[in-house]
């Protein structure tokens, strides 16, 4: 059973806003979502944040990258200006502050650990870490849907989120699915499989559903595709098109 959101805005607002922030965010409940999917990485001084891409130049301006950069002087980076002048200066995102208005404005996540290269078995640990100290209550009760869904192409990262706090959720992220998906993921102990939805197939649905798994897809940003998906079994995906897809979709 998949005890989650079934339609999750990708990174926040999706097309419509830049994304892994504050104002993406609000984007994302502007259209009634309360359900996000985000990335997290280190700063060179040990501290989550919120960005997808290793290195400056597409979602904040100049040369550098984040595993060489203070979370402090990540945070001066303008993270909107890309975008459009109207989010020009809305800054990079710590972890606990992109949690906790999550939490405030009851927004599920779907926390993807992106770890820089080389730093994967730490930012797992971290990312586990960190999201055990947000959800002690939730954790204390041990309702799943309560809980925020940990998920990973790093493999390593996963395993370090597992030895570090067991009783987080985990999904395997994979762009295309490998033979070998039944086995890391009970090696992982794994509830999820997340899988770009442009390399699944209906029978390779039906064999992550008779595995006893969820199943979750990204991204998917037509209504068409959404429907043919949730046709073959498919637990839940993101979309960045939160304007054709609403949340009560499915």
């Amino acid at each position: 059973m998949w005890p989650y959101p079934k339609i999750v805005a990708h990174r926040g607002g999706g097309t419509l806003a830049p994304e892994n922030t504050i104002a993406a965010l609000r984007c994302g409940l502007a259209y009634g979502f309360r359900a996000v999917e985000f990335d997290v990485m280190l700063s060179r001084d040990g501290v989550g944040v919120v960005m997808h891409d290793e290195q400056f130049g597409r979602t904040v301006p100049g040369l550098g990258s984040v595993p060489t950069t203070d979370a402090a002087d990540l945070a001066r980076l303008d993270a909107g200006g890309w975008f459009g002048p109207e989010f020009q200066g809305e800054p990079v995102p710590t972890f606990a502050q992109f949690v906790d208005y999550c939490r405030a404005q009851r927004i599920w996540m779907n926390i993807e650990i992106k770890p820089a290269h080389g730093f994967e078995a730490a930012t797992g640990r971290w990312v586990a870490e960190a999201t055990r100290d947000k959800f002690t209550d939730a954790l204390a009760v041990g309702d799943p849907a309560g809980l925020p869904l940990l998920s990973s192409f790093s493999m390593t990262a996963l395993a370090a989120a597992r030895d570090a706090v067991p009783a987080l959720p985990r999904g395997c992220l994979f762009d295309t699915m490998p033979a070998d998906w039944q086995a890391q993921a009970a090696a992982l102990d794994a509830v999820a499989l997340h899988t770009n939805h442009k390399h699944l197939t209906p029978v390779l649905a039906q064999a992550v559903k008779q595995a006893g798994l969820g199943l979750f897809c990204y991204t998917v940003n037509t209504p068409e595709r959404a429907r043919d998906i949730l046709g073959w079994g498919v637990d839940g995906f993101c979309t960045d098109r939160i304007d054709l897809i609403g949340p009560a979709f499915a």
